[in-house]
């Protein structure tokens, strides 16, 4: 397995006024490390431009997941969106990043603003090939990935931003990628970059885009395993073979639930410390064991990493929270969202006495769909996900 992995996040904010935005990310997972991303520009804004983006995107990713390859798909988009009579422009443009075995990025632009990559921290002028597809000029550039590789792809309502307010000619690419510069020295994920980004633009737009502006962001890192113990083995006999393979994978191990961290404590002879310190009103207070990077209790814990997780890939308005909490929600989701690649989960059966009661809105079913709906949601992270269950 290749020690790279390509983190891929986006955000958008709709033209003021609008209820829909005109610009459309779409993300088909090609085979193993391998995927593609399709960032469309309708012409315009509003219920129109959102349909023709959301075609643009969606007939891109269905050709490539029927085997066609990259040149057949925009020559057959090229050929297929008309050009508006009024305005003499494409009625959609697009950008394409062909993630190809977490090595390699294949990229296809058409008539947005150019991607932008960051390499060694600096702004880095890649290669481009211009082609000629069905009367249209469209570049092609094929870029070997280097760790903390940063790719910037954007609509032009974010070039757009600040016309007449902050500055007379817009947020020139100078500009931007003087920003991006800055915000990549920070360390941050993909989709955080992409809000820092997007942020800005609403900023500079005054609260009110005068444009769609979408932001897809992707960023090669060194992968970097994630392990988590979450409840009790359904057969305490179990309990030795469960702890076993959990320690013995490589990366950050978290365990959540206080039966489970009594057995891990007891498996590795190390003592269980406990607090009564709550950092947060709803998050019980953590605990330490040596040997593990992070002890919490559980289902309380992990439905608010959920909540947590079921933002970042929405709006990620709770950002902030998490991102600079002592909790340990925030900590468990510091830990998946900011720093892990490849999480595995090893999920107990056993149904705790506790949860049982009646009176508590907490069952075993709850622990097994809050596993469920956080693995799905890391999914849409773009991270790896293997559920073991005991």
């Amino acid at each position: 397995m290749n020690n790279l992995y390509a983190d891929v996040g986006y955000k958008s904010i709709n033209h003021y006024g609008e209820q829909l935005c005109g610009d459309h990310v779409d993300i088909v997972e090609h085979d193993e490390d391998s995927y593609v991303a399709v960032l469309a520009d309708g012409l315009g804004s509003g219920v129109k431009a959102s349909i023709l983006s959301t075609l643009t995107s969606k007939i891109i990713s269905t050709l490539i997941a029927e085997g066609l390859t990259l040149s057949d798909c925009v020559e057959t988009i090229a050929q297929t969106l008309p050009i508006c009579s009024v305005r003499g422009v494409a009625y959609s443009t697009f950008t394409i990043m062909h993630v190809v075995k977490n090595r390699e990025i294949e990229l296809i632009q058409y008539d947005n603003p150019l991607t932008i990559l960051i390499r060694g921290g600096k702004n880095y002028d890649y290669p481009k090939t211009e082609l000629n597809i069905g009367g249209k000029k469209i570049y092609r550039s094929f870029i070997r990935l280097q760790e903390d590789d940063v790719f910037i792809a954007m609509s032009d309502g974010c070039p757009h931003a600040g016309i007449g307010l902050e500055y007379n000619f817009g947020w020139q690419r100078e500009e931007i990628i003087a920003f991006m510069e800055a915000a990549v020295a920070g360390g941050y994920t993909a989709k955080t970059l992409s809000s820092m980004l997007i942020d800005e633009v609403y900023s500079l737009y005054g609260g009110e885009p005068g444009d769609d502006a979408t932001v897809c962001i992707i960023k090669a890192r060194k992968r970097a395993p994630v392990n988590i113990l979450f409840g009790p083995p359904r057969n305490r006999d179990d309990c030795g073979k469960m702890m076993s393979l959990f320690f013995s994978k490589e990366g950050k191990h978290i365990v959540c639930g206080g039966t489970t961290a009594s057995i891990a404590s007891e498996y590795l002879k190390k003592p269980l410390e406990t607090s009564l310190n709550f950092v947060s009103s709803d998050v019980p207070p953590v605990a330490k064991i040596e040997g593990v990077d992070l002890v919490t209790e559980g289902v309380i814990t992990v439905n608010k990493v959920v909540e947590y997780a079921n933002d970042v890939i929405g709006e990620n308005k709770l950002y902030e929270k998490w991102s600079y909490g002592q909790d340990g929600a925030s900590l468990i989701s510091r830990i998946l969202f900011e720093e892990a690649t490849d999480i595995n989960f090893y999920v107990g059966r056993a149904v705790n006495p506790a949860h049982q009661n009646p009176d508590l809105p907490i069952n075993f079913s709850i622990k097994m769909n809050l596993v469920e709906e956080l693995s799905k949601a890391l999914r849409l992270m773009g991270k790896k996900i293997k559920v073991s269950y005991f």
